[in-house]
């Protein structure tokens, strides 16, 4: 039997725990014995409240030393407050032996990168929180483009249900790849669903509002299709190409031509919702006169094909 090891502490996300415990004990129930025991443990083996809930563990720090797999669930985006508040966790998990898996969901890969586990190693958490943990961990491989990954016996996921790709993962490394893809079934939920990076928005957020480079994006936004002329855009803006730049990217965080690429992709999301549209025209339509330089692009940006884009549309159908 596999003893898995859920960590809970004031921080933990109560739906990532129950995704996490749920996906293991639905996979007992369909492989038709107990292959996982699944148990949680807190720093001190006492209760923790969470918020919304008090959580009962099984116990403390040595009931997890003899687990198989120690998972520790998603913290929320408090870093800080999660890094203060678990800091005697720290030391315990740096001395976990290379033989113990250690998996950690979303933001609590900060958690593993903070005891020094994932130095040099490959490693993903939520998109969102990937510039102020590369900042901060610079000596960890990390993937922000990916759902999950497997370095060793470390793994880690990203982003809310990205938890879920990460225990199926392990359910099929203990269990089989058919246990896994019964469990999936059961949860109507996709094996295997690409990288991350195709649910992160290809357009940022603007920054500080500019009363110049707010209409520029508008005008961009109509004329996507047409070829980028810098000097032009700079007229528009009653400023030097120099200065446009400089502004464009205080603004967006883009220079101009990447922010009118990833306009065009997003624009292309959407015209491939139309089934009667070729992969051509939808190029064409957004700017693109070789469809070669449209799905390169359009892959580096969502991290799939425009043709793999439509074909899952159409499997959600």
């Amino acid at each position: 039997m596999i003893r898995v090891a859920l960590f809970v502490c004031p921080q933990t996300v109560c739906s990532s725990l129950a995704m996490a415990d749920d996906a293991f004990r639905l996979a007992n129930q369909l492989a038709g014995e107990p292959l996982f025991q699944v148990q949680r443990f807190s720093r001190n083996g006492l209760p923790v409240d969470i918020g919304m809930a008090e959580i009962r563990v099984d116990g403390g720090l040595p009931l997890a030393e003899a687990a198989d797999l120690v998972l520790l669930t998603a913290t929320g985006v408090a870093v800080e407050q999660t890094l203060a508040s678990n800091s005697e966790l720290l030391p315990w998990l740096a001395a976990r032996p290379d033989t113990q898996q250690l998996a950690s969901l979303c933001s609590s890969a900060f958690l593993l990168a903070a005891s020094g586990r994932l130095d040099g190693r490959r490693a993903t958490t939520h998109w969102l929180l990937a510039p102020a943990f590369r900042k901060r961990y610079p000596q960890v491989r990390l993937e922000p483009e990916a759902l999950l990954t497997e370095d060793g016996n470390l793994f880690c996921s990203g982003g809310a249900q990205a938890g879920l790709d990460l225990c199926l993962h392990l359910i099929a490394w203990h269990g089989g790849h058919w246990l896994a893809q019964r469990v999936a079934g059961a949860l109507v939920f996709d094996l295997e669903r690409g990288l991350q990076s195709r649910f992160a928005p290809l357009l940022p957020a603007a920054g500080k509002d500019d009363p110049q480079i707010g209409p520029l994006l508008l005008w961009l936004q109509r004329h996507l299709d047409e070829p980028l002329d810098l000097d032009a855009l700079a007229a528009r803006a009653h400023c030097s190409s120099r200065t446009l730049l400089r502004r464009f990217k205080t603004t967006t965080g883009l220079t101009p031509n990447a922010y009118l690429q990833r306009l065009r992709i997003s624009a292309a999301q959407t015209a491939l919702r139309n089934p009667a549209r070729s992969l051509e025209q939808v190029a064409a339509q957004v700017g693109y006169a070789d469809r070669a330089t449209f799905a390169k692009l359009f892959k580096q940006l969502c991290g799939e094909t425009p043709g793999a884009f439509r074909r899952r549309l159409r499997s959600h159908l």
